[in-house]
């Protein structure tokens, strides 16, 4: 993109909130100036400073926005891993209360996902572990669950009953199904009937083998973990904790695990259990721990049934039934994952 002033090519993009955001960029040194400016994906971008380095321009919901600020301004900072996060260096919110933008430190480009070495692993799973330890009864997590979500059990329950009742809403409605999908509703709501007849098989395991509630990233995906080399050794930091929540260790580690291929898993979930023990900790058996993975991911699977069956009702979206049968491959392909 040709340089040119950000509130020029956000007004070209149809962002809002450009003037907003110009004025704070002012506040940090570079607002008006003229910029290069290159999408990172919907909503993200990455500005070029006309003096020197670069900043991440993020576009969130208000009350995203408001998680997101708290992480790193409250909650991390209150455990002491104030600096495992992108740096929050201005906020602005447009006039119209739509959006609110933040900018951040640029961390670059080199994710976890890009390049997985072992001691990039390690570190980001050593991080992991000492986020879950240190927010375990801390004395902030009343404060994150005013703001963020809870994802431990009520959580699943809560998403297998709007995913049901959203799909049995579709089926009520008549809503006509494409050949190539025949079926795929009927398939769905067996599953979720299912899954909320084996709730309180699962909430007796959650209540032995779940552990204390702690603070959680919420979306622990290699993307959203970036490491680097100190002195001390490769030091993680994560970022994107737009979904910050409550709950059990599990729901970030199942997250994190299923990111690497099985032959992998055994050796992180091995780094893990070696931090706890450090701390005195110990992780449940392997059949407990395998069942409340398996209840993060099929909560999360639910939640994503609901938004293509309310695009369906509410707009008959031509992508509600392609998304619908994507769920539906992931939970054929979570069937066949071995314990």
């Amino acid at each position: 993109m040709n340089a040119t002033s950000v509130t020029e090519i956000f007004a070209l993009q149809g962002e809002p909130g450009a003037a907003e955001l110009s004025e704070v960029l002012d506040e940090i040194g570079d607002g008006g100036r003229p910029a290069e400016l290159r999408p990172l994906k919907e909503g993200v971008y990455r500005l070029a400073l006309s003096g020197a380095g670069s900043v991440v321009l993020k576009r969130l919901d208000p009350a995203v926005a408001q998680r997101a600020r708290l992480v790193a301004e409250r909650w991390l900072p209150a455990l002491g891993l104030g600096d495992r996060c992108a740096r929050l260096l201005g906020v602005a919110g447009d006039r119209a209360g739509r959006v609110v933008w933040h900018v951040y430190e640029d961390l670059g480009d080199d994710t976890l996902a890009a390049r997985p070495t072992p001691e990039r692993v390690r570190a980001t799973v050593d991080l992991l572990a000492e986020v879950h330890l240190r927010g375990a009864r801390h004395a902030v997590l009343p404060d994150v669950r005013r703001y963020g979500g809870g994802l431990g059990l009520a959580y699943f329950t809560a998403n297998v009953a709007d995913a049901t009742a959203a799909l049995e809403a579709v089926v009520a409605a008549g809503v006509a199904t494409p050949t190539q999908y025949a079926g795929v509703t009927t398939r769905l709501l067996e599953r979720l009937y299912a899954l909320g007849a084996d709730a309180p098989r699962r909430a007796r395991v959650f209540d032995d083998a779940a552990g204390p509630d702690t603070l959680l990233h919420g979306d622990a995906w290699t993307i959203n973990a970036f490491v680097f080399d100190t002195a001390d050794g490769p030091r993680a930091r994560l970022v994107d904790w737009d979904k910050v929540g409550i709950g059990p260790f599990s729901y970030d580690l199942s997250t994190f695990l299923f990111r690497f291929p099985p032959a992998e898993r055994p050796g992180i979930l091995d780094r893990y259990r070696e931090a706890l023990a450090r701390a005195g900790r110990v992780l449940p058996p392997a059949a407990e721990l395998h069942l409340l993975f398996d209840t993060a991911e099929r909560a999360r699977y639910a939640n994503c049934i609901i938004w293509p069956a309310l695009a369906l009702l509410q707009d008959h979206a031509d992508w509600g039934f392609p998304g619908l049968a994507e769920v539906e491959r992931w939970f054929l392909a979570l069937d066949r994952r071995p314990a």
